[in-house]
C-alpha cells in the first residue's frame, strides 16, 4: 500500500488501542505522520484551535466515542461546527467498540463521518481509503 496521506490522527483514551493502531498504520505506510491524543479536547485544540493549525489539518482522524471528559460525540459536534472548508480537509472516522444502535444512529446524523468498529484492520483501512481517498490509491 503506497504512502498516501500526509497526516492521520488517533484520538483514543486507551493506550493499548492507540499503540496497536499506530503500529498498524506504520506497517501499512499509509501516512507520513501519525499523531496520537488521549483526550478529545487536546486533539481539538491542537488540530483546529488556531487558524495556523486549521490550515495544516490532518487528512484523517480516528476518534473513539467513549472517553472521559470530552466524548467522541462532543468531538463530532465541534468538528461539524467548523467552517465547511476546514471540514472538507479532514475525514473523520469513529473507531469504537460500540455496536449499540443508539450510537450508530447518533453518528449517522453526521453525514460525512465514517463509522468503524474496533479493531482497526488492514481491510477496514483499505476500504476507508478506497471510499474517502480514491485518488490516493
Amino acid at each position: 500500500m503506497p504512502d498516501t496521506l500526509n497526516h492521520i490522527v488517533l484520538v483514543d483514551d486507551n493506550e493499548t488501542t492507540s499503540f496497536l493502531n499506530n503500529r498498524l498504520l506504520s506497517r501499512l505506510a499509509v501516512a507520513r505522520q501519525v499523531s496520537t491524543f488521549m483526550r478529545a479536547d487536546e486533539a481539538l485544540d491542537v488540530l483546529w484551535g488556531t487558524p495556523e493549525n486549521a490550515q495544516a489539518a490532518p487528512d484523517l482522524v480516528f476518534v473513539d466515542l467513549k472517553m472521559p471528559g470530552l466524548s467522541g460525540f462532543d468531538f463530532l459536534e465541534r468538528y461539524t461546527s467548523l467552517p465547511a472548508a476546514q471540514q472538507e480537509r479532514t475525514v473523520v472516522a469513529v473507531l469504537t467498540t460500540s455496536m449499540h444502535s443508539a450510537d450508530t444512529a447518533r453518528v449517522a446524523k453526521y453525514p460525512n463521518v465514517e463509522y468503524l468498529t474496533k479493531p482497526l484492520t488492514e481491510e477496514k483501512m483499505q476500504r476507508l481509503l478506497a471510499k474517502r481517498f480514491p485518488a490516493a490509491e
